[in-house]
């Protein structure tokens, strides 16, 4: 089955396709972290540490959809998945100030780093497989984002 066919039918692959925005025939990783952003926005509803929580688990459990998804359409890390696009966005943005423009900022650095791939998140992206590979170099991108948005922000504002 192509991700057009099995999105709609398979709920794992429905998350792992960010409800579709990964389907996307130009730029699926863009297209997934503008997706990722209203759930953003519903998450900056709670406080740090449930934040925390919900990102952790959103990323544990993004391991096995995006390996499983990947499996099942016999391509590791195909285009379509951007789950990994969705909880790196969300890494991004911990702790961020509020305000449109720190969320367009987290979005072109985040979209940055998963782009660029700065060591060591390339050398992850070659060397890890299965849905950890396919998850930790937006995890470690979403990291560096994080780190260069926070200094920015206490740089301009602090």
């Amino acid at each position: 089955m192509t991700p057009q066919e099995t999105c709609w039918k398979n709920p794992i692959h429905l998350l792992a396709f960010g409800f579709g925005s990964g389907l996307a025939p130009k730029a699926p990783g863009t297209f997934g972290t503008i997706a990722a952003i209203p759930f953003y926005l519903l998450l900056i509803q709670l406080d740090f540490i449930p934040y925390l929580a919900v990102v952790a688990v959103a990323s544990l459990i993004g391991f096995w959809i995006c390996g499983r998804t990947a499996k099942d359409l016999g391509v590791h890390d195909h285009p379509a998945i951007v789950w990994d696009e969705f909880c790196g966005f969300w890494i991004t943005m911990i702790a961020a100030p509020a305000g449109w423009m720190w969320i367009a900022l987290g979005f072109v650095l985040f979209r940055i780093f998963d782009i660029w791939k700065p060591w060591p998140i390339g050398w992850l992206d070659k060397k890890v497989h299965g849905g950890v590979g396919i998850m930790i170099d937006d995890i470690i991108a979403g990291v560096f984002a994080m780190v260069v948005l926070q200094g920015i922000y206490r740089i301009i504002v602090v």
